[in-house]
């Protein structure tokens, strides 16, 4: 008896301890499964991706996963640092890591089941594994519900941040792994990750749909900011007018959201 009781005070304060941990998180889908996790609390930074929940906003920004540097993050005297290698360049990571702070970088696969793995390392991490699992099976339960009729429409996603910064997306990447999660395929071919968008390309992509940040089409002026870019309005896309906008951590995260996500791009592309 005396054993159990050592045993379960010393399990209380190890709970205890890791409940008062610092963490810092720089991604956005990790931070909304550390938050899902229970540890919202707990985060006392995150990089600019991390939006949702709305309590984010209140939170120390690091800057971009792109382009975050070591000292913001360690200015926050953190106890675990999180994130993921796709963005965060490895000289930081190595730079983290040598200083003596735990950090947990992993791997992120543009997936519903590479949400799934991700879930369940964030929550090793935290020592949460039965809560990862009950996350997961939450998870399961919406993607056994979603319904997704394959259509032939073809999707282009344009990154805007005004007129002068306009990127499409190409193959591999997160906003062609949603279109095609919503039963749609991406416009754009022959190439991988980003490139600069120009009429020419516009035209011979010719999408049926433009896909959008709402933040991105509200910094061309809306619709009819978009539609004088030169190219738009020879696509099919822009003789219906059909853009669709959705929000950016919502539609490229890959978080615990991502069923809902699948569902609201495929209504909306439906519609």
């Amino acid at each position: 008896m005396n054993r159990l009781i050592v045993l379960t005070a010393a399990l209380l304060v190890a709970m205890n301890t890791f409940a008062q941990k610092r963490i810092v998180s720089l991604n956005g889908a990790v931070t909304e499964i550390v938050v899902a996790l229970g540890f919202e609390k707990n985060i006392v930074g995150v990089d600019v991706t991390s939006t949702y929940p709305a309590s984010m906003q209140e939170v120390a920004k690091v800057g971009h996963n792109r382009n975050i540097s070591a000292e913001p993050v360690l200015a926050l005297n953190p106890d675990l640092i999180l994130g993921t290698d796709n963005f965060l360049q490895p000289a930081v990571i190595a730079q983290l890591k040598n200083v003596g702070v735990k950090t947990q970088i992993f791997k992120q696969d543009f997936s519903i089941e590479g949400t799934k793995q991700l879930i369940t390392e964030v929550a090793a991490a935290l020592q949460v594994p039965a809560k990862g699992t009950a996350l997961i099976k939450q998870l399961e339960k919406e993607q056994a519900g979603l319904q997704i009729k394959k259509t032939n429409q073809k999707v282009l996603f344009i990154y805007a941040r005004g007129a002068g910064t306009m990127l499409v997306a190409g193959m591999g990447t997160p906003t062609e792994k949603m279109i095609m999660l919503a039963g749609a395929q991406n416009a754009a071919s022959g190439f991988s990750d980003f490139k600069p968008l120009t009429p020419e390309a516009l035209v011979a992509a010719n999408p049926d749909i433009i896909l959008m940040f709402d933040d991105g089409l509200k910094s061309m002026g809306g619709i009819d900011g978009l539609l004088k870019v030169q190219g738009v309005q020879q696509t099919n896309a822009g003789k219906g007018k059909k853009v669709v906008v959705m929000d950016g951590a919502l539609l490229t995260g890959f978080g615990p959201r991502v069923i809902g996500a699948v569902k609201e791009l495929a209504g909306k592309l439906n519609s």
